[in-house]
């Protein structure tokens, strides 16, 4: 149980973020420079959040294992890909298969791959956390 309320803790904070910050890309920053190099200058701002978010939930739930550490970043990949996806539904009118078919594009490949990231955050901090120690 530990876990799962880390993930969604640590899902919760990095999606809040990610919206405001993927609202503002979309509307502004995309139209004035492009959706790739709007998305590459978003992309460092997520990933020093999700590094930030990770390590402080991994000490407050107190996730030890590189496990639960892979639970916890998995599981909070499912909620924001879940999330993603009902956004897209809602919001753009896609079909799961158009917003699949969308994770093609170049600039979602980064978006994703960053999220891969996101994932093996926890996992990284449990890990350095053990081996600095």
């Amino acid at each position: 149980m530990t876990v799962a309320r880390a993930a969604i803790a640590y899902w919760a904070v990095v999606f809040a973020l990610g919206f405001v910050l993927g609202t503002l890309r979309t509307l502004w920053l995309a139209p004035a420079i492009g959706l790739l190099p709007a998305t590459l200058a978003e992309l460092p701002v997520m990933l020093a959040a999700s590094w930030w978010a990770s390590g402080w939930l991994v000490r407050r739930w107190q996730i030890a294992s590189a496990t639960a550490a892979l639970a916890m970043g998995g599981l909070a990949f499912a909620l924001l890909m879940a999330a993603e996806l009902g956004l897209a539904m809602v919001l753009m009118e896609l079909s799961p298969a158009q917003w699949l078919a969308g994770l093609r594009q170049p600039h979602a490949l980064i978006g994703l791959a960053g999220q891969l990231v996101f994932a093996a955050l926890p996992w990284w901090r449990v890990r350095g956390a053990v081996t600095s120690a």
